[in-house]
């Protein structure tokens, strides 16, 4: 052994040596501190325990997530682009393409209140006080339609919530259920005697729509939508203009479900042109809610009143509807944005 690599190795028995003694271990780091147990130690269980002290109510935690979380997740809780949706999907767990939300597929709210709390916002995780998060996850259930407007969740209360999705989990019993597939001896070769592809992924939202042109400029599509809008035009001067553009100013807060105008299409709700005086769940394409369907068989027309009361408070005036929006609380924002709707034709 050269002169070098015996000063290395007593070197490396000196720091053997001097280091701590642990049983069990090799001699690194040191038993975890309670205080630095406790600061890691933050997950909630189903049945409450981890919950602190606090509490939330539904109109706080519209505030909260509209500064918070709706540059992601929209100011609905509907989702911007391809961030996720937290509301809506009531009843499309069945579907080929389900939407899967806090209200239509999570089993636990403390599933909903660990993950806010653990990992959001976006880049600042674990900067929320508590009150913050019982706010946050009272809107999420609020704009799914599991509890009023005038909800405030708390420790106290937090396990009185009957998310619509609990029985819909069955406990993993892989372990017997499944047992044959890892006791039986595994195929090698030749497992199969033919492959057929029995699905496609039919729905991304990322596949471009087929559109054609002619010398005229443009489709006949876009043609016809143009000779529409001229249309419309005709038919809306005698409304107020600065009652259309204060209406478009309040149509900020539904941008991100619904379009209008030239090329409108349907998002998480329908595309509203010509939605003043129509007949309710009329639109094209559209997949309404059960609720919704239900109104429009019985005869619902989107009149101004009824239109107003609508945007009023959506939750109460139609049960059941998916449309989150709390509400637009003045009358003046109400009755500019009829008036903007009213400025685009059928």
């Amino acid at each position: 052994m050269s002169k070098y690599r015996k000063l290395f190795a007593a070197l490396a028995l000196g720091l053997c040596l001097a280091a701590p003694a642990y049983a069990g271990t090799f001699g690194l780091g040191r038993p975890a501190l309670p205080e630095e147990i406790a600061a890691w130690d933050v997950d909630v269980a189903p049945d409450g325990t981890g919950l602190p002290e606090g509490s939330g109510d539904v109109f706080t935690g519209e505030e909260v997530f509209a500064e918070y979380c709706a540059i992601c997740h929209g100011d609905f809780a509907e989702g911007v682009d391809n961030w996720p949706k937290l509301a809506g999907g009531d009843g499309t767990l069945a579907d080929k393409d389900p939407l899967k939300t806090v209200g239509s597929y999570w089993p636990y709210l403390s599933t909903v209140w660990d993950y806010v709390n653990r990992s959001m916002p976006f880049g600042n995780a674990q900067s929320l006080e508590p009150d913050d998060v019982y706010a946050i996850v009272a809107y999420i259930l609020y704009s799914n339609d599991i509890v009023d407007d005038e909800f405030t969740l708390s420790h106290e209360n937090f396990l009185d919530v009957d998310m619509p999705n609990a029985e819909g989990f069955i406990v993993d019993d892989r372990e017997t259920a499944e047992a044959h597939f890892w006791t039986d001896e595994p195929c090698m070769s030749d497992c199969k005697e033919t492959v057929e592809i029995t699905m496609r992924a039919a729905v991304l939202d990322v596949t471009p729509e087929e559109t054609g042109t002619d010398a005229e400029g443009g489709s006949p599509a876009v043609q016809e939508a143009a000779v529409e809008t001229e249309e419309a035009v005709e038919e809306t001067v005698a409304l107020d203009p600065e009652m259309i553009e204060s209406g478009k100013k309040v149509f900020k807060k539904c941008k991100s479900c619904h379009q209008v105008g030239e090329g409108a299409k349907h998002r998480t709700g329908p595309a509203l042109n010509g939605i003043v005086g129509a007949d309710a769940g009329a639109v094209e394409g559209f997949k309404y809610s059960k609720a919704l369907k239900a109104a429009a068989e019985e005869g619902l027309v989107w009149t101004d009143e009824e239109m107003a009361a609508f945007l009023a408070k959506p939750t109460a005036y139609l049960k059941g509807t998916q449309m989150s929006f709390a509400g637009l609380k003045k009358q003046d924002d109400i009755d500019a944005v009829i008036v903007y709707l009213k400025s685009f034709g059928s």
